[in-house]
């Protein structure tokens, strides 16, 4: 009875896991963040993938676990993609964070650009934000730079629609919106 418990834990561990990656996590990847053999997470990931599929009582989950591109990650079941592409399209009214709005001005005003040279200006990692924008094609990918391989962003037309301008040049200049080199210097003679 306590393996069965262990093992229960161990699945809503890597359940855990599973949400919050952004790319497939190995076996071994999965085994060694969690201090577990193996063996032991592999049989966690058939257990996981038979209850998401439906099992022989449950019913089969909106999404499903796939081993693909070296490892293991959850995707939409095929069969609910209208669904999710429905809420993102038309159902989803909810507003641009702060931060999601700033790292969009810094796109916007200086594109192309990578996402580390935006974490850069921001000083702040800016990796959700990025994948955000793109699902709500606010921004697009431009280029991948060949040297470094680093992907550079622009806004998309989508963008431009948004906020009812036909170009990038109808911004508004945002120098009146920086604060003045010396104004906090105050200088007596």
């Amino acid at each position: 009875m306590e393996l069965e418990i262990e093992l229960h834990d161990l699945a809503s561990a890597v359940e855990a896991i599973l949400m919050v990656a952004d790319q497939p996590l190995s076996l071994v990847a999965l085994a060694a963040s969690l201090d577990r053999p193996v063996a032991q997470v592999r049989t966690v990931l058939n257990y996981l993938r038979e209850e998401y599929d439906g099992g022989a009582v449950a019913r089969q989950r909106g999404f499903e676990l796939r081993e693909t591109g070296g490892g293991f990650r959850l995707y939409v079941r095929e069969n609910f993609d209208w669904a999710v592409r429905h809420f993102l399209e038309n159902d989803n009214p909810t507003k641009l964070s702060q931060a999601a709005l700033e790292t969009l001005a810094v796109i916007a005003y200086k594109q192309p650009i990578s996402r580390g040279q935006v974490a850069s200006i921001r000083a702040v990692n800016v990796d959700s934000v990025v994948r955000t924008l793109l699902s709500r094609g606010l921004i697009t990918e431009l280029y991948t730079d060949s040297e470094s391989g680093a992907i550079h962003y622009g806004t998309s037309p989508l963008l431009l629609e948004k906020l009812g301008i036909n170009s990038l040049d109808e911004l508004p200049l945002i120098s009146p919106f920086l604060p003045d080199a010396m104004s906090d210097f105050n200088v007596e003679l």
